[in-house]
């Protein structure tokens, strides 16, 4: 097959889904598409979060021709044939899930150098894979992050009305529009249904659960090899381990010295599947000291996406401060309380305890409640913090 048949196919594809894209987009992509103006982007996102939706709709709006990385087409020719022939009748190339394709950061390079006026955007479910890819590249090419899907873009996708953010919610000026959005919806019914299936906008296709599930499996399987590199049918069944723990301890941390013990597994080897599982954005870990540290121990170890303790039926305490992590991780400095008595999390030097209608205050700045819609004195509501983007 020459690379013009190859290319004709690959046109073809790529027409054939952008026409069936969902005419309704998350809100967040227009934020996005304003940084899209560099000439090397790579852009990281968890899986299911949107990031192919939104590469083929810069497609569909630029002269950028777009491929997949796990297309088998694309092997069917050597790959620079493929990709200079793109590069020199489009303004540019945009590979999507790059770690698929053999020796990518070669390729990458080179095409790069060859091409100084095209444009070469790069997308994956883990920054630092793209980030450790191109490091000759690093400093021309930009990182940018899709999240999770928030509440405020969930209530536009259920009600087509795009609500004010609430960027600071522990600002009383920032929470005054709180009775305009009480006026214009639910909420409370709003977070009740995103808490079941809010974070990833293939929830509209139905059969949410079962594609989260799907998305755990290939984190594990097809994710997290790539990163770490060879492994066991053991290593598999730890990493299963720890998600299963993580859904039904009532408290988010991991006994090491167990799990090492039972699993016949090194501490180094641990660690090492931790730190994949949080690059590839399964979990979440909050330590405990601002400092970084190699090791995790005594550490809050949560689900990066909190809509999946719901969706394995788990602990809905966990989920609760999980989905405050989730909203806050991003924008300061977060920390696990070393003294339960005190609070349950440090978000930029303020104390926050987290929970439902009978949580006491301890000695906490703030007290961050689900069951409630409106603040009250040093309480504040939790879907507040699901406005943020």
């Amino acid at each position: 097959m020459t690379v013009e048949n190859v290319i004709e196919l690959l046109e073809l594809r790529m027409k054939r889904v952008i026409s069936f894209l969902p005419r309704k987009r998350r809100p967040y992509f227009e934020e996005l598409k304003r940084h899209f103006t560099s000439r090397g982007i790579l852009l990281a996102g968890p899986r299911g979060s949107g990031k192919t939706t939104f590469l083929l709709s810069i497609a569909e709006e630029k002269n950028i021709f777009y491929i997949s990385a796990d297309d088998p087409i694309i092997y069917t020719t050597p790959f620079q044939d493929l990709a200079q022939y793109i590069l020199i009748h489009y303004d540019g190339l945009i590979i999507d899930e790059v770690h698929y394709l053999k020796e990518w950061s070669l390729h990458i390079k080179s095409l790069y150098d060859s091409f100084p006026n095209k444009a070469i955007w790069l997308s994956d479910s883990s920054s630092i894979i793209l980030r450790k890819g191109i490091a000759d590249l690093s400093r021309r090419f930009v990182v940018h992050n899709l999240p999770l899907m928030s509440l405020r873009e969930y209530i536009y996708f259920e009600t087509g009305k795009e609500l004010p953010k609430i960027t600071d919610p522990f600002d009383k000026t920032s929470l005054q529009i709180v009775p305009e959005i009480l006026r214009e919806i639910d909420i409370l019914k709003y977070f009740k249904a995103y808490k079941e299936n809010g974070t990833r906008p293939f929830y509209q296709e139905g059969n949410f659960a079962e594609r989260v599930k799907n998305v755990l499996e290939k984190s594990i399987y097809v994710d997290i090899p790539y990163f770490v590199g060879q492994l066991t049918e053991n290593h598999f069944g730890v990493m299963k381990a720890i998600v299963s723990h993580l859904a039904f301890s009532k408290v988010p941390t991991i006994n090491i010295e167990a799990i090492c013990r039972d699993w016949a597994i090194s501490k180094q080897k641990l660690y090492q599947l931790l730190q994949a599982m949080k690059e590839i954005r399964l979990i979440t870990i909050v330590q405990k000291s601002p400092i970084e540290k190699p090791y995790s121990k005594g550490s809050k170890i949560f689900f990066a996406d909190p809509v999946i303790y719901n969706v394995l039926e788990a602990e809905t305490g966990t989920f609760r401060e999980a989905f405050v992590v989730f909203s806050l991780k991003n924008k300061g400095t977060l920390l696990a309380e070393k003294d339960k008595t005190k609070c349950d999390l440090i978000f930029n030097g303020m104390r926050l305890e987290i929970g439902g209608a009978n949580k006491k205050p301890k000695q906490a700045d703030f007290v961050i409640r689900d069951d409630i819609d409106l603040s009250v004195r040093n309480v504040i509501p939790m879907w507040v913090l699901g406005m943020g983007w």
